[in-house]
């Protein structure tokens, strides 16, 4: 099994910034993937941004310009700098990882969710 720590949340004024953190840990298994959704009250769960292992990251419109992932691969963290937020950026914020367990073997994984709140 894999465990997702989820850290740096809370509340900020509309223009500031947060960065979301997001520790894998276990054993016998390599990432393949790991990004983080967020869920708007009302709203589906919805990708913010993704960066494969490989390199390769996908945004939100919403997020393209504003946020930026990082990978520390021999950790096995991620890292979501949000900057310029705005009140429509208040959600519940959930890390998520595809992994493989003992080679081939596909897992998704889902961390607790930390809250992010925009306000003034």
């Amino acid at each position: 099994q894999v465990q997702l720590a989820e850290s740096g949340g809370g509340l900020v004024e509309p223009g500031g910034s947060l960065r979301l953190s997001c520790a894998a840990s276990g054993s016998k298994f390599s990432v393949n993937d790991m990004g983080w959704y967020r869920q708007i009250p009302g709203n589906e769960r919805e990708l913010v941004a993704s960066r494969r292992t490989s390199g390769t990251a996908n945004y939100a419109n919403y997020a393209q310009g504003r946020f930026y992932i990082h990978r520390d691969n021999a950790k096995n963290t991620m890292y979501l700098q949000m900057n310029r937020l705005k009140p429509e950026d208040t959600a519940v914020y959930y890390c998520w990882a595809e992994v493989y367990h003992n080679g081939d073997n596909r897992a998704i994984y889902w961390g607790q969710g930390i809250q992010v709140t925009v306000s003034s």
